[in-house]
């Protein structure tokens, strides 16, 4: 498992290929050559990246859903819609997928953002609004999702 920290702010271009900050490049070292998967997030107007192990594991839940279930099919339909498989290149260069592009509403200045195993790919205007917009209630968050979780005993 991929256990990925901290923040980069870095450029994209409008053909969409960005490089990846060294210091981060650096922590997916492990993980460069099996590539990665890019999609759409689900709760946010950001990518999310996903180093191919962790899509594979992933996917292997997915997998056990019942397909002849139209809920269990229109989520796999939903969820995986927009899916791209990349590489990053010897320099460290990715391509973001135009469609993707546009869905996050990317421009020139971005931030790259781990989230414990993939890395959210952000509009810094956004992120920053996002990050903002948490902070107002975050301890209350915290102790929702936290406290009195018997998940981490």
């Amino acid at each position: 498992m991929v256990n990925l920290i901290g923040t980069y702010e870095c450029k994209i271009d409008a053909k969409g290929r960005l490089l990846l900050p060294s210091a981060l490049k650096k922590k997916l070292l492990p993980v460069l050559e099996q590539g990665f998967v890019l999609k759409r997030s689900v709760f946010q107007s950001c990518i999310e990246m996903y180093p191919m192990q962790e899509w594979n594991v992933l996917m292997a839940r997915i997998n056990k859903l019942n397909r002849f279930k139209k809920k269990n099919n229109d989520f796999i339909r939903k969820f995986t819609a927009g899916v791209k498989e990349i590489e990053v290149d010897a320099s460290g260069r990715l391509l973001v997928p135009k469609d993707l592009y546009a869905f996050a509403g990317l421009k020139k200045e971005i931030v790259l953002s781990s989230a414990v195993n993939i890395v959210e790919i952000w509009d810094k205007e956004k992120y920053e609004k996002v990050i903002e917009d948490v902070d107002d209630d975050f301890s209350d968050l915290v102790e929702e999702v936290m406290g009195d979780n018997h998940e981490f005993e």
